[in-house]
Formats: structure tokens, sequence, C-alpha cells
């Protein structure tokens, strides 16, 4: 598994309300992203925390090496804005 496909990476999990949300803004707004459920991919946990620094989700990995963990909606718009991903 990589850390940097180009392309966003949102690592979370369906009971994670947090990470559902995020989700659905990034579907919303039609934003290619890898979606990485620690559910199904348990090993993916240790990544999405050595990125973040700490353990909560969702951590969302950037193609410009940039990382946000539990972000709101209008800060993950405004990094998708940042990046021209909207």
């Amino acid at each position: 598994m990589t850390e940097s496909t180009g392309k966003i990476t949102l690592y979370g999990a369906m009971w994670c309300g947090d990470c559902r949300r995020s989700k659905s803004l990034l579907d919303t707004l039609n934003v290619d992203y890898d979606y990485v459920d620690l559910e199904e991919v348990p090993e993916a946990a240790d990544v999405a925390a050595g990125l973040a620094g700490r353990k909560n989700i969702p951590v969302i990995a950037f193609p410009d090496g940039a990382v946000q963990c539990e972000p709101s909606d209008s800060e993950l718009h405004a990094k998708l804005t940042e990046l021209g991903a909207i």
C-alpha cells in the first residue's frame, strides 16, 4: 500500500460519523479519491496513524503531501479548492 498515489486518499470506517461526512462531501463534489476502509484493511490503520500522528479518523492524505485529520467540511472544502480538485 502506498501513501502517495497522486490521488486523495481517505482512511476511514463506515461506523465513524466524521468519516461518513467527509466521504459524503467528496462524493457530492465529484472528487476523485481512494477510500481505504479500515475495517476491511486493518493494517492501513497504522498508515493512517503514521500520516496523522494520532489514531483519530478520518485521515485524508492529499497529493501535495498535506494531511487532514478529522477535518470540518469547511476545512476539507478549502483544501480541495486550494488543490483545484473542485
